[in-house]
């Protein structure tokens, strides 16, 4: 056992079970959330959490839950990472908000140039910060459609962009995030994404990254017409939609395409984006280099943030005023930002998430040899998930994905269910959990699995 320091504290690194999950305090707290909090607020573990650190999530009963969801791809870097920590105390003490659209400060800079660096692409680029992943795809289809003065989007099968209202239009998924809250932004286009899982078991042959990127093409073509696409908004690696690793040559594809059109490519880089995937951006996994990149989660520890960063020409196609928000960009969050990136170059987190990657594959492909309800394991670096079928018919087996999730839970890890058919259980372990606690998380869902298939 390890022992992790976080602002003075000391939190144990090891799986502990003190009551039963969710325990008596847990329960009390999950009675009082029903009389105050609004029913379509959901929560996958209601194990209510008074510290985290490492691979350590503790509820307010005692218990210590190995965590494997990192917040959904957020706390990255770690839960209350010092360097976080540091700066946004040191901000909040300084001053908490003047809104940059009206009293600008150098933290908000320093972050967009930063993003600027890091994102793919050489070329001149420029930032605008916000709040949320789904404003910032909503941003930067607002920056292509000025850029490029046409209205089309399109967007793929599978695809989770937002709960916005154009952001819902973009998303693939009805329940639970789409169903009762139409009309929806119209102009949204779905094209059919690269899935080499069901796509090889359809067909009955390989289908290829540029076979199905020229699937996708000669739907635009038909259905839209290039002259009127203003963006092409996709995932590399798509999230809700179930972890879904396009077809190799699918990405370079469309970006051809889309540069041949005059259509902006936009790489929604929320989930899979700062170092998660074993690379700062998933996006690098093929060397592409999109115009514009919409970024969050990740990118500030913790705190509310993100943003769109592209093709300084795409950029400043918005004139002054066009862009921003109230809290976009806020000092806070920009100063966690700082603490978050300096953690990502300078304690070799990209490294540790191609580690963490190698771990999982090696227990997920022997949990696989064992079961033939694992029908697909994919994924890069710390971003991994298996789809969950019934046997030989490939159906998807939404009911084995409750069940492993559901004992893992009860037995202090958090694993979370996704994936277009509620068949796919998604890995985001933070960066800093130790060998020690990967290890004893999957001896947990090899049980799992044992039993729910027993």
């Amino acid at each position: 056992m390890t022992t992790l320091e976080k602002g003075g504290a000391e939190l144990p690194q090891e799986r502990a079970i003190v009551t039963e999950i969710p325990g008596p305090k847990s329960r009390e707290l999950e009675a009082r959330r029903s009389t105050a909090v609004a029913a379509g607020v959901a929560s996958s573990l209601p194990a209510y959490i008074v510290a985290a650190g490492g691979g350590i999530l503790k509820d307010v009963d005692g218990n210590q839950i190995i965590d494997l969801g990192s917040g959904i791809a957020v706390t990255t870097v770690g839960n209350a990472n010092p360097r976080v920590v540091q700066r946004a105390q040191k901000q909040l003490a300084a001053f908490t908000h003047t809104c940059f659209m009206v009293n600008p400060y150098e933290a908000y800079v320093e972050v967009a140039e930063a993003l600027n660096r890091l994102t793919p692409g050489s070329f001149e680029k420029r930032t605008v910060l916000l709040n949320s992943g789904a404003e910032a795809v909503e941003n930067a289809v607002k920056i292509a459609r000025a850029h490029t003065m046409r209205d089309a989007v399109v967007v793929f099968d599978h695809a989770y962009h937002g709960r916005t209202n154009l952001t819902m239009a973009m998303t693939s998924k009805a329940h639970p995030y789409k169903a009762g809250f139409g009309p929806f932004a119209g102009e949204v286009y779905r094209a059919p994404m690269s899935y080499p899982y069901r796509d090889n078991r359809a067909a009955g042959t390989k289908v290829s990254g540029e076979e199905a990127a020229v699937r996708a093409i000669s739907m635009i073509e038909k259905q839209i017409g290039s002259e009127n696409v203003a963006a092409i908004v996709i995932e590399p690696i798509q999230g809700e939609g179930g972890f879904i690793v396009p077809a190799e040559g699918f990405l370079p594809k469309l970006v051809e395409y889309a540069r041949a059109a005059g259509i902006v490519f936009v790489a929604d880089e929320v989930q899979s984006g700062f170092a998660r995937t074993g690379r700062m951006f998933a996006s690098e996994w093929e060397g592409i280099e999109p115009d514009l990149v919409a970024t969050a989660k990740g990118i500030a520890g913790g705190l509310p943030l993100s943003a769109v960063t592209g093709r300084a020409e795409i950029m400043d196609s918005v004139g002054p005023g066009g862009l921003g928000g109230t809290y976009g960009g806020n000092p806070v969050a920009a100063a966690a930002a700082l603490g978050t990136i300096e953690s990502y170059e300078q304690d070799g987190l990209v490294g540790r998430a191609e580690q963490l990657g190698e771990i999982m594959v090696d227990r997920l492909t022997r949990l696989q040899s064992k079961h033939s309800e694992i029908g697909d394991l994919r994924g890069r670096g710390a971003m991994q998930a298996v789809e969950l079928v019934s046997g030989d018919s490939h159906e998807p087996n939404p009911a084995l994905a409750k069940a492993v999730a559901e004992h893992a839970a009860k037995n202090a890890v958090l694993v979370l269910v996704t994936g277009t058919y509620g068949n796919v259980l998604r890995f985001l372990p933070p960066l800093d959990i130790s060998d020690e606690l990967m290890a004893d998380a999957f001896d947990v869902l090899e049980e799992a699995f044992a039993q729910a298939l027993a």
